[in-house]
């Protein structure tokens, strides 16, 4: 009982301690300062644990590295985005100003 209540109260912490970046982020479609490693490596930690939380059928494991791994994703997807049209302009030669 002790132990599924730490793990609820963990997920809990985890949630909302990620999801104010990640808001932040997809509002603002400021993706400047992410590093894509990081975001890479917490995507697939989230995948594997994941994975384990099925097999273990540890709910809180699961719930938690489910939302956390879908913002990682989001928030890796808009970072390539932004960076394949940061090169695009570059290469049309438009200035920062003058970029979508």
């Amino acid at each position: 009982m002790i132990t599924t209540i730490v793990g609820y109260a963990a997920c809990v912490c985890m949630i909302f301690g990620y999801l104010p970046q990640a808001i932040y982020t997809i509002r603002t479609n400021d993706t400047e300062g992410i590093a894509v490693p990081t975001f890479l490596l917490m995507g697939f930690g989230s995948l594997f644990f994941v994975i384990q939380g099925i097999l273990l059928g540890n709910w809180p494991l699961l719930i938690t590295n489910v939302v956390t791994g879908l913002c990682s994703a989001i928030i890796f997807a808009m970072k390539m985005r932004n960076d394949w049209r940061k090169r695009r302009d570059a290469r049309q030669g438009k200035l920062p100003e003058e970029r979508e």
